[in-house]
């Protein structure tokens, strides 16, 4: 095992230290700030332990853990128990996602957990939302496919409890949407296990990538593409993320912000896994190319048609999974540099502009495009943490998005196919269109006055009788709140702490960008991945 003694008591603890805060916070429910307290802590353990995961494997390389000591029976065989695995890949998922959780969790506790009714079950949102934390870090450390099945299924079971809690109609509609395409995800993905299984004999991702070499090809393009499906799904890549629309905007800002930011990004995490450790070689490059242009082209077009500005970010967050899925499917160093970059820029970006959505609830009382106005007006402070993450998600330079595409294009000149180029192309108008996204809800949200909005009058209060439309119906129970109009410390500064994070991926671009170039190499070089996990014995 590289990285030594300290790394082998690091890896366990971003999941170890969540699951044990949230058996604490569940048998404290009664002392809320006990709950909080305990959550905040263990999340911040979680960033410290990351940072320095972080710091060893750019130092030392691969850091692959054998938990229990259940190494190789022999060299060059796979590991008789569960392997941890941190490379440059995954230890920055998790540093980049252990700092969006803990922001939110502040942010959530700012906001008083529960958004406005009294009835939701608040002393279980701290230990599910754990709960999550531990899976979404499972799924980074995992070594082979069922404890990233594991991870997911942990994950996912925690997203379900928060997509409803509360227990209001809209959320339950949308929790069962929700639940239905993630035991289908579910399914596909137990269903590739066993096909993997049946094929190598043997789960262990280090131990596939050296046996899937003497599969047949058309058996590993079938498992390969079964695999996508199931990650697919997970990423909301298209034609696989019809539900996500749907799903997100209905439950309170501090999920829909963790979802948006990171459930997405843990089914890329593993179409890179998949595409550059077991399956390399190119045989789904074409479709994953189409795939990423149509994902990019029919979310961003979808975001235009929405007046609700959740369902309005719901697909700019379709959209741009096709970028980092471009990137993956260049086979290239730069365009894998690329992707992770992007990768990490829009978690942070696309849960700060979530945030800041249930700050524009909080102040006006809505989010609908229809009866917002005014806000640049009535508070600059909440124009500025706007306007700051939507110019980087439509990648105005010298932002971290930009930064991000000009890579991706780069790559994709450089690899100069007539896909690569319509992907190029694709890219540019979709960066366009997200830029036109984000001024239109500039310009009526924050420049225009609230009496021009065509339904402006109804966002201070409304009689809950008057529509029956799902989103009108959500902007009236915020209008009838007592709190809004006025935007808590507690739910400011995370979301400026986040807005900083992601200025820093500018700031620091040169860096940063070097550290995902090394992490590209390791990821496209799987040498150091096998050898890691495997020893000498194992060496492609």
């Amino acid at each position: 095992m590289n990285g030594g003694h300290l790394a082998s008591v690091l890896t366990p603890l971003p999941v170890v230290v969540p699951l044990l805060a949230a058996a604490m916070t569940l048998v404290g429910g009664r002392k809320p700030r006990l709950q909080r307290f305990i959550a905040v802590v263990a999340l911040s353990v979680v960033v410290l332990v990351s940072a320095a995961l972080v710091y060893l494997a750019d130092r030392d390389g691969t850091i692959a853990l054998q938990v229990g000591g259940w190494g190789p029976s022999e060299p060059g065989m796979g590991p008789l128990g569960i392997t941890l695995v941190v490379d440059r890949l995954s230890a920055l998922m998790l540093i980049v996602s252990s700092i969006v959780l803990l922001a939110v969790v502040v942010y959530a506790i700012g906001q008083g957990i529960r958004d406005g009714d009294d009835r939701q079950p608040v002393s279980i949102f701290l230990p599910t939302y754990l709960v999550l934390s531990a899976g979404v870090c499972m799924a980074f450390l995992a070594g082979d496919l069922f404890n990233l099945f594991v991870g997911f299924e942990v994950l996912l079971t925690a997203s379900f409890v928060l997509l409803t809690i509360g227990g209001s109609k809209e959320r339950v509609r949308a929790g069962i949407t929700y639940v239905m395409v993630s035991m289908v995800s579910s399914l596909i993905f137990l269903f590739g296990i066993a096909l993997v299984y049946a094929s190598t004999g043997t789960l262990n991702l280090a131990e596939l990538a050296v046996r899937l070499d003497d599969v047949s090809a058309g058996t590993r393009t079938a498992l390969f593409a079964v695999l996508l499906v199931a990650f697919g799904i997970k990423a909301a890549v298209f034609p696989l993320s019809a539900w996500l629309p749907d799903s997100y905007p209905t439950a309170p800002a501090p999920v829909t912000a963790v979802f948006a930011g990171l459930l997405t990004k843990v089914g890329i995490y593993a179409i890179i896994r998949a595409h550059s450790l077991l399956f390399p070689g190119g045989e789904m490059d074409g479709v994953l190319l189409v795939a990423g242009l149509l994902t990019m082209l029919i979310g961003i077009l979808g975001a235009i048609a929405q007046s609700d500005i959740k369902r309005l970010l719901s697909f700019t967050l379709v959209s741009h999974i096709g970028y980092m899925i471009f990137g993956i499917a260049l086979s290239s160093h730069l365009g894998m540099s690329g992707a992770i970059y992007y990768v990490a820029h829009h978690i942070l970006v696309q849960t700060t502009l979530f945030l800041v959505v249930g700050l524009i609830e909080r102040q006006a009382g809505a989010s609908t495009l229809e009866r917002l106005g005014g806000l640049a007006a009535a508070s600059p402070l909440l124009a500025f943490v706007f306007v700051v993450p939507a110019l980087n998600l439509g990648g105005i330079p010298p932002f971290s998005g930009f930064i991000g595409k000009v890579a991706l294009l780069e790559a994709g000149a450089e690899v100069g196919s007539v896909l690569a180029w319509f992907l190029v192309a694709g890219s540019v108008i979709t960066s366009l269109l997200t830029l036109y996204v984000v001024t239109r809800v500039w310009t009526k949200a924050f420049w225009r006055t609230r009496e021009d909005a065509p339904e402006g009058h109804l966002s201070g209060s409304a009689p809950s009788a008057l529509v029956d439309n799902t989103d009108e119906a959500m902007d009236i129970e915020l209008a009838d709140r007592d709190d809004v109009g006025r935007m808590p410390v507690g739910m400011l500064v995370p979301t400026g702490a986040l807005i900083t994070v992601g200025l820093a991926l500018t700031v620091l671009a040169g860096p940063i960008f070097a550290y995902t170039e090394r992490a590209a190499s390791e990821v496209v070089d799987r040498g150091q991945y096998i050898v890691a996990v495997l020893g000498d014995g194992g060496r492609p």
